[in-house]
């Protein structure tokens, strides 16, 4: 069972959700939440696998609970999935930043919520790979130094640490290819992409997918399209 806890200060559609939740098998609806400081208080005493969180709240916003969720969470920490009504936003860069798993329109039908629900509680914390990367590209602050664009940049010193695949297997995220399309791209195998990306992960101390393009933005190791 997938544990989930429901952030939204609207009553009407965290009663939606939680109701959608509770009739899909596989799913354990533990808790739900008003507000920010509500939810940091549910998180830390329901453990929830998988937090489907509100971006803009008043109070504390979605942006600081999950900066707080995260940094006082035991290991594995929940991943959380950001729900906003516009796609290109501020706050949602900030809370991919902070380590959230990935972001969803609230617009979405009820069969994408739950894909995105088993897709970020099975480890795929990038679930639009392609939204995410145009949403990066509009917030990622500008590199100092940066030449225009071109050909993406060789591996900033940021990420010495890498090995030449890993970092190239970086880039390739960060432009928004899945690992299928990876495996396919490099000769390798998704387990091997997978091992690359963890390995990235752990030498970076970076918690989510999104985080290590987040980062492959702000490093200029790639660059906005048309930057």
């Amino acid at each position: 069972m997938t544990r989930v806890l429901v952030v939204d200060d609207q009553f009407l559609i965290r009663a939606g959700l939680v109701a959608l939740l509770r009739a899909a098998p596989g799913i354990e609806v533990v808790g739900e939440a008003g507000d920010g400081e509500e939810a940091v208080e549910r998180a830390a005493r329901t453990a929830p696998d998988v937090i489907l969180m509100d971006i803009r709240m008043p109070g504390i916003s979605g942006v600081v609970a999950t900066e707080r969720i995260l940094a006082a969470a035991a290991d594995p920490p929940p991943r959380i999935l950001i729900l906003t009504t516009f796609d290109l936003d501020e706050y949602v860069y900030t809370a991919l930043r902070a380590g959230a798993s990935g972001f969803l329109l609230k617009d979405a039908g009820p069969d994408r919520l739950l894909a995105a629900l088993h897709a970020v509680a099975g480890g795929d914390t990038l679930f639009a790979p392609s939204v995410t990367r145009r949403l990066i590209e509009a917030y990622a602050p500008p590199r100092p130094g940066t030449a225009p664009a071109g050909a993406d940049r060789g591996p900033p010193a940021e990420l010495a640490v890498l090995t030449a695949r890993e970092v190239e297997v970086l880039r390739l995220i960060a432009r928004g290819l899945s690992n299928p399309e990876i495996a396919d791209l490099l000769f390798i195998s998704e387990a091997t992409v997978k091992t690359h990306l963890n390995r990235t992960m752990a030498k970076l101390n970076l918690g989510s997918r999104a985080q290590a393009v987040v980062l492959a933005y702000e490093t200029g190791l790639v660059t906005p399209r048309g930057a």
